[in-house]
């Protein structure tokens, strides 16, 4: 018998994390964090973190997990969300699962497709051209050899266009036709999903107040203590939004208010692909 999952997604800013603990608490059911910037210490404020006194109302899973240097996939999620359900459902509470990261969810659900492991010569190359000729170049070249997947990667996103071209490199077949041939997996988990919308006007506004916020709870301190700690400002984490912003200011890069304007502007953005990315799957049930 499957196990069933109750899915809580939706775009950035939109209210998850109160949605979720309203509806958790008195079920006393558990929660799985589907989030791909929680997963890292130290990284709270920018990534909107349930405080301590929400986590101390339902039990949360999945943040907090890695460091900002370490490296953490989709299948790394699944290896550590699975038992984490049996485990729940074996003293039958519910499991909600609860993020933004689409890619996490749909991972839960249908499983990592058996994909080619990584070849360090190749990203290696790959990495060296990008540097050599910039991040352009790798993209145009992704166009032309999976054209699917360009639409869905963004021009900047080097380490998803490098994985691109790496897996047709390995094996001939395009990323999106290794995808397409997936979907037809079996499903792993019974799933409700509700989805969580509103005007998207309004979704703005609550976007553009959550980095006031963010900034008044002291978000450029937290930017500034992680560089002190010697983790590089090209890492991963570190290159997300929020992140990236507050260390181009750091460095004089930005002006405070150039900063504040782009971080607004690239998270609403942001929140634009979520809505699109679970606007495409049929059984998401949306609630405002």
């Amino acid at each position: 018998m499957l196990s069933p999952l109750i899915i809580i997604a939706g775009p950035t800013g939109v209210g998850k994390t109160e949605t979720v603990l309203k509806l958790a608490e008195p079920l006393s059911a558990e929660i799985i964090s589907a989030d791909s910037m929680q997963i890292y210490r130290k990284m709270d404020i920018g990534t909107a973190k349930p405080t301590r006194e929400e986590l101390a109302c339902v039990p949360h899973h999945i943040i907090d997990v890695v460091e900002p240097d370490d490296p953490f996939d989709a299948a790394q999620f699944v290896r550590m969300a699975e038992p984490i359900i049996d485990r729940i459902h074996s003293s039958a509470r519910p499991v909600f699962v609860a993020g933004g990261t689409g890619l996490y969810i749909k991972a839960l659900i249908h499983g990592i497709f058996p994909c080619p492991q990584k070849d360090k010569e190749i990203r290696k190359n790959l990495s060296n051209e990008a540097e050599r000729l910039g991040p352009s170049f790798l993209f145009d070249r992704l166009r032309r050899v999976d054209p699917e997947s360009a639409t869905k990667i963004h021009p900047n996103d080097k380490q998803r266009i490098i994985r691109a071209i790496e897996v047709f490199e390995l094996t001939g077949i395009p990323l999106s036709e290794h995808h397409q041939a997936h979907r037809f997996q079996k499903i792993r988990h019974r799933t409700l999903k509700i989805g969580l919308t509103m005007d998207r006007g309004f979704l703005y506004e609550r976007i553009d107040r959550r980095v006031d916020q963010m900034l008044e709870e002291g978000l450029v301190d937290e930017v500034e203590g992680i560089l002190r700690q010697g983790f590089s400002p090209h890492i991963k984490s570190m290159q997300s939004i929020g992140y990236s912003h507050v260390t181009k200011f750091l460095h004089g890069d930005l002006s405070f208010d150039e900063m504040v304007r782009t971080l607004k502007r690239d998270t609403r953005r942001y929140a634009k692909r979520q809505l699109t990315w679970f606007g495409a799957d049929p059984q998401v049930i949306w609630m405002e």
